[in-house]
C-alpha cells in the first residue's frame, strides 16, 4: 500500500506496524494510539502537531521506504 498525506493514521499502523509507530514517534506525534487520531489523515495530524507541509512530504516518503 502506497501512502499519502491523505491516508489514515489507523491505516498507516495498520500497514505499516512498528515502522509506522517509529517513523510517527520521531516527528513528536505520541498520540498514534489515540482513538481520534486514528480517524485523521497524516497530514491533519502533523499539521495539528505543528510539523510543515514539507515536513509531511519527507514523513510520507520515509514510511514508503521499504
Amino acid at each position: 500500500m502506497k501512502i499519502t498525506k491523505n491516508t489514515k493514521i489507523g491505516k498507516i499502523l495498520e500497514e505499516k506496524g512498528e515502522k509506522g509507530i517509529e517513523v510517527l514517534m520521531e516527528v513528536g506525534m505520541g498520540c498514534v494510539y489515540c482513538p481520534m487520531a486514528q480517524e485523521e489523515t497524516l497530514e491533519q495530524g502533523c499539521l495539528g502537531h505543528g510539523l510543515s507541509k514539507k515536513e509531511v512530504e519527507k514523513i510520507v516518503k520515509e514510511l514508503n521506504k521499504e
